[in-house]
């Protein structure tokens, strides 16, 4: 199957599916059915990934070349049809609720009670109360009141988390009290239940883990400005990690939602052919529900992570204090208000400067900075105002970190990309280690201390609807290709001088060994990166320190440079007077006819 056909197949289900539950939700408020719609996504991920691993070993059972080989003749045999005989068929139902099948391919232990086609089976006639026939843990069938749909959800949900200790504390038990119609919610377990979990090149972990992104994005549109607190935009995370190219080591997000960057993280080191084993994940939230979906968000995708032993303040309750990262990438509150009580001046984190008690956002880059290994990379999303701002400290913060030549690359981007704000963003780029070396990503990085590359991407995007913007795959590869082309290869810039391109040259050559026949190639990949009048610009700190240490990318790139039309500019300014002039003509004989027929309704002006 080609990858148009099978994004037609994630696009037309994801339509569906959200169709449908937006309609369930009734009068429930977006950020509690969210809860309801991505705990069912789960349950449902977990449930068809039992049943899949199932299906795999009765087909082993009854396979000779199998070392799982059940013969039938050590259990009375087939019958004359050929199917198992009553005691083959219960000698493989006791095989398949043996949990060590399931472990050793990394799927989670569904109990009985817990699979989906329990909750199908019985969720109307819970409506009201039942009492249930469940098999325990032990394979006994006991007798179970069940109150609602809500508790028939809850209890498979206790069950799941008492049998699989990575879950425990992830999982929202909060169906009981959901303020939903229980009809409704039987409802919306029957179109859970119709996402398919087999396709011809799509296993379940893809189409699952695309629902549940697609679903957290629509819930964050659906909630507005709440909704950013949870869910950055995927083309942001996108640029982000293209750029930094997190291929192995720690990734470390200390605001992490509901686990984006992480998620994103893996389909960069899955498209380039990395191993997603040599990626090692580290997150930290405050907001309790917010920690649950990014858990479950790493869990359907199989990811292994550590978030920490509970949801809590990066600043008061660090739960990674020794960690190093290699790529550290955030989307933090911009602007946060109150953010240091109970956190001390002299915190080590504040190396270069104590943050403003009334702004956070260079208290998240120190942290940041703090948590990022000797040759590791930070992308960090602020405001604007972060590249300017003198404000109680603020300037000399940056001051320092441009002086010990922290930061590699600003990006300005274009308003209206977030659901939660319309404050101007850009993104930081920081590295504490600029000189030649190799990067995760086998890159030949040049020795670049000593500059830092401006790109302002203010002009690019596309309008998704009448309020938000987004990146086309085309902007992402040329803003990120040209922060790969200047890291990698020497540059063209009227703020350097010829004689450092060649030390460049010189560098690259001795870095391939000192095969001056490489030196063509390598002269000939000096102009590979080049300023761009308005859109990028290599700069030494020295004229950073001119302008007063302000980082605002518009500031050094320069204006687009305008095609010259050929008119003269008097002729120009005639032509445009006098269409000028026509237009407030115009502009007067309507409003003269407007007055007019106002007047005849007797609304005299």
């Amino acid at each position: 199957m080609t990858d148009t056909e099978e994004q037609k197949f994630l696009t037309d289900l994801e339509k569906k599916l959200w169709t449908a539950a937006d309609k369930l939700r009734s009068t429930l408020d977006a950020s509690q059915y969210k809860h309801a719609v991505l705990g069912l996504v789960f349950l449902k991920y977990v449930s068809d990934s039992f049943k899949i691993r199932q299906d795999e070993l009765i087909k082993s059972f009854k396979d000779p070349a199998s070392d799982y080989y059940l013969d039938p003749d050590d259990f009375g045999g087939l019958k004359e049809n050929g199917e198992p005989s009553d005691e083959y068929q219960a000698e493989i139902n006791i095989e398949l609720e043996q949990r060590d099948y399931y472990l050793e391919t990394n799927v989670f232990w569904v109990p009985a009670q817990a699979r989906w086609s329990f909750l199908q089976n019985n969720n109307k006639a819970v409506i009201g109360g039942a009492e249930l026939t469940i098999t325990d843990a032990a394979g006994n069938e006991v007798k179970k009141k069940i109150s609602s749909i809500g508790h028939l959800i809850d209890n498979a949900l206790d069950a799941i988390e008492a049998d699989n200790s990575k879950l425990k504390g992830v999982l929202n038990k909060h169906y009981t009290r959901l303020q939903i119609d229980q009809a409704k919610l039987g409802e919306l377990i029957d179109l859970i239940a119709t996402i398919p979990f087999t396709h011809a090149s799509l296993n379940a972990k893809d189409i699952l883990g695309h629902v549940y992104e697609y679903m957290l994005g629509q819930f964050a549109l659906a909630e507005g400005k709440k909704g950013g607190q949870f869910y950055t935009p995927k083309s942001i995370v996108s640029l982000i990690v293209q750029m930094l190219e997190p291929f192995k080591g720690r990734v470390y997000d200390p605001a992490m939602g509901s686990g984006g960057f992480f998620v994103q993280s893996e389909h960069f080191i899955r498209e380039h052919q990395g191993k997603i084993g040599e990626v090692s994940i580290y997150g930290q939230e405050y907001n309790h529900a917010t920690w649950q979906l990014a858990a479950m968000n790493m869990a359907i995708r199989g990811i292994d992570f550590n978030f920490g032993k509970e949801p809590a303040s990066t600043y008061t309750n660090d739960q990674h204090p020794d960690l190093r990262a290699d790529f550290v990438m955030a989307n933090p509150p911009f602007n946060m208000k109150e953010w240091d009580t109970g956190v001390s001046d002299d915190d080590p984190r504040w190396k270069y400067g104590k943050p403003p008690s009334g702004n956070a956002n260079f208290a998240w880059l120190q942290h940041m900075l703090h948590h990022t290994a000797p040759n590791g990379s930070v992308g960090l999303l602020l405001a604007n105002g972060s590249m300017s701002s003198n404000t109680n400290n603020e300037g000399s913060i940056r001051k320092a970190l441009i002086e010990n030549d922290l930061i590699e690359c600003m990006v300005a981007l274009p308003g209206q990309l977030f659901t939660n704000t319309q404050i101007p963003a850009c993104i930081w780029f920081l590295t504490k280690n600029k000189g030649q070396r190799t990067s995760a990503s086998g890159r030949t990085l040049r020795d670049r201390k000593g500059e830092i590359l401006f790109i302002d991407a203010r002009n690019l995007g596309y309008m998704r609807d009448r309020v938000l913007r987004d990146f086309t795959n085309d902007d992402l590869s040329k803003i990120t290709d040209t922060f790969h082309k200047w890291q990698t290869v020497g540059w063209v810039s009227d703020s350097v001088t010829q004689q450092n391109s060649y030390e460049d040259i010189a560098g690259l050559t001795a870095m391939d060994g000192g095969n001056t026949d490489n030196a063509g190639a390598v002269v000939g990949a000096v102009k590979h990166y080049e300023d761009i009048l308005g859109f990028c610009r290599s700069v030494v700190l020295a004229d950073i320190a001119k302008h007063d240490y302000v980082l605002t990318p518009g500031r050094y790139v320069g204006a687009e440079a305008q095609e010259d039309d050929g008119e003269p500019f008097a002729e120009k300014m005639a032509r445009l007077t006098a269409q000028l002039s026509e237009q407030f003509a115009e502009s007067a004989k309507l409003e003269a006819e407007i007055k007019k027929n106002l007047a005849g309704l007797g609304y005299e002006f």
